[in-house]
Parts: structure tokens; C-alpha cells; sequence
């Protein structure tokens, strides 16, 4: 009976040693052991076999990335600007023994540090740097702490600054001059859009001005040519009447008079002041420019060989005393140019109409 509770014991005791001795290690854990006190070797994750009552697990190291909350605290800017910051550290163990046994309270250890070069970055810069140059203020904190904490047997992987808050006098000063800067661009693009509006209008004034004195230029040029076309057959039509007078045909001279005549009336007729004429105005002189022509006509048939066409006896109409009229188409040449010497010093027979 006393062996078998012996034997059962033993059984208790060997199974207690057993269980003692099997350690099993989850993934992304490390264990340390420690033998009387003393460091000896890490379990890494699995199954494991220590010797009960001799080794002992010392520390329980979590070796997967770990995130950090920075608690917030006002900083000093090289400006005396007083702001508040905050922040989050990501960190990774890569030696179990040393982060358990070359520091004390690991993550303690890892905020001061950071809370501490916050400080020292921040406060080495102005505001406005502070504000625009986060990337800047991480890596430099990132360098800092990371190497730092080398001893410890971590890998500080990122720090970033997740707030920054100035104070509410700073925030509403900050505000008034960006809304001064905004207003100043405002104005200056304003400017140049009117100096440019102002430059293509005066562009394209000097185009039209130039397209204008072209056009004139062209505009004079044709109305010379048309005057000098009208001045060379002008003067081709009075070379012919001379020609003809000096071969003694007066008839020329009475058709040029009385085309003279005849357009004198209808630029009478044409006048805005000129409605109303006393007829007659020398009809016998203008019976007697018509008489000319019909003259002229005849010449004409019998130069071609027609028939002579006998000349149409003329009408006296009532003269005035004091004028003389282009002489009738039935008087000899010598008449009709004693006529026309005495015609040519008397005044013009046109001044005997009037207007109301």
C-alpha cells in the first residue's frame, strides 16, 4: 500500500516537472531565459524544453511594430512663438535581451527621448518653418531617436508630428496676413491684367490706324487716277474742239457751249436751295445750242454719205435786252464767230435766273 502512494507520488512529481519544463512560445513573441538569475539564450516562437526549477522565463518581448502615442506639449519656437505639439512613434525590437536588459521600462524610456528632441528640433526653428516643413521636423526627429535608441536593441521606424497648434491670438494674426498677402496678389494680378488689356487695346488701335491711313493712301491713289483719267479726256475733248474751230467748223464750239449749258440747269434742278426758276432763261440761246447740234448731226450724215437733212428753222423765243445768246444754227460760220467774240465780252448769260 505505502509503495503504490510512493509510486503515485512519483508519477505527480515527474508529470509537474514535465509540465514545467515545456514552454511554447506564441509567433511574433520572444521569451528570455534566465538560469539562477542570469541571463542564458531566447526562445524564439514554438515548442521549447527548459529544466524546471533551474531556468526560468525572465522577460516577454513582443517583437512585432509597436505605435506610440506622443502625449502633447508646448514647445518654444526660435521666434518665442509658444505652440502645442503632439505626435506618434512607430518602433520594432530586433534584440530581445537587449531591450529587456539594457533599459528599464522600455517605452518610458522611447517617449521621453522623443518628447525631449521635439523639443530641441522645434524650438531651433521659426514659426512659419514649424508650420510648412513637417517632413523636414520628422526626419530629423527620426534620425535622432533612432540612433539613440541602437543600445537598446530597437529600430525606431517613423515619428511623425500629428498636430501643431498655435495659440488663438497667433492663429487670428496669422490669418489677417495671409488674408493681406491674398489680397496683395489680388491687387498685382488686377494690375497686370490691365496693363495687358491696356497694351492689346493700344495694339490694336495703332493696327486699325495703320489699316485706315493704308486704306486712305489707296483711296487717294485711285481718286487721282480717276482725275487724271478725267484731266487727259478733258483735255482730249477740248483738243478736238480746237481742232475743229481751227478748221473752221464752229458747230464744235456750239455743241461744247451748249453741253456746258445744259449741265449748268440740271445742277440748278439738283440743288437743295434752287426749286423754283423764272422761265424763260434765254431760250433763244438754249433753242440755239440745240440748233448746234442738230447742226453738228447733219455734218455728220453727210460725211457718211446720207442724205442731207435740211435744217430746222429756228424759233425766236423772248430775250432780254441786256443779254446775248449763243447764235441760231442756220447763220454762217463767219456770223456764228462774230457771235461768240461778242458773247465772250459781255457777262454770263446764266445771272438773269433767280431763286425764291
Amino acid at each position: 500500500m505505502e509503495l503504490m502512494i510512493f509510486a503515485a507520488l512519483v508519477a505527480v512529481f515527474g508529470m509537474t516537472l514535465a509540465f514545467a519544463g515545456i514552454k511554447t512560445v506564441p509567433q511574433g513573441m520572444e521569451y528570455t531565459i534566465e538560469r539562477f538569475g542570469r541571463y542564458t539564450h531566447t526562445l524564439r516562437p514554438g515548442l521549447h524544453f527548459i529544466i524546471p526549477f533551474i531556468d526560468s522565463i525572465g522577460a516577454k518581448m513582443n517583437m512585432m511594430e509597436i505605435v506610440l502615442d506622443v502625449p502633447s506639449q508646448e514647445v518654444i519656437t526660435k521666434d518665442n512663438a509658444m505652440v502645442k505639439v503632439d505626435g506618434v512613434v512607430f518602433y520594432q525590437v530586433l534584440d530581445a535581451a537587449k531591450a529587456a536588459y539594457e533599459v528599464s521600462q522600455l517605452q518610458v524610456a522611447i517617449l521621453n527621448l522623443t518628447m525631449t528632441n521635439i523639443r530641441t528640433v522645434m524650438g531651433s526653428m521659426d514659426l512659419d518653418e514649424l508650420l510648412s516643413q513637417r517632413d523636414r521636423i520628422n526626419a530629423q526627429l527620426l534620425h535622432v531617436v533612432d540612433e539613440a535608441t541602437q543600445p537598446w536593441g530597437i529600430k525606431v521606424t517613423r515619428i511623425e508630428i500629428r498636430d501643431i497648434q498655435p495659440p488663438r491670438d497667433l492663429v487670428d494674426s496669422m490669418a489677417r496676413q495671409m488674408k493681406a498677402e491674398r489680397d496683395r496678389r489680388a491687387l498685382i494680378l488686377e494690375a497686370e491684367g490691365a496693363r495687358q488689356s491696356a497694351i492689346l487695346k493700344a495694339e490694336g488701335q495703332k493696327q486699325a490706324a495703320i489699316l485706315e491711313a493704308e486704306g486712305r493712301r489707296e483711296a487717294a491713289f485711285r481718286d487721282a487716277e480717276a482725275r487724271e483719267r478725267e484731266a487727259e479726256a478733258e483735255a482730249a475733248a477740248t483738243r478736238m474742239v480746237s481742232d475743229a474751230i481751227a478748221g473752221g467748223n464752229v458747230q464744235a464750239i456750239n455743241y461744247f457751249v451748249a453741253q456746258q449749258y445744259l449741265a449748268t440747269f440740271k445742277e440748278f434742278a439738283y440743288s437743295p436751295n434752287q426749286k423754283v426758276l423764272f422761265m424763260p432763261m434765254e431760250a433763244t440761246g438754249i433753242i440755239g445750242s440745240l440748233g448746234g447740234l442738230a447742226e453738228l448731226a447733219k455734218d455728220a450724215f453727210k460725211g457718211d454719205g446720207g442724205p442731207a437733212v435740211p435744217p430746222p428753222a429756228p424759233k425766236p423765243g423772248p430775250r432780254k435786252p441786256s443779254t446775248s445768246s449763243i447764235p441760231a444754227a442756220g447763220a454762217s460760220n463767219a456770223e456764228q464767230v462774230a457771235a461768240i467774240k461778242a458773247a465772250a465780252a459781255q457777262p454770263s448769260p446764266w445771272g438773269g435766273g433767280s431763286d425764291t
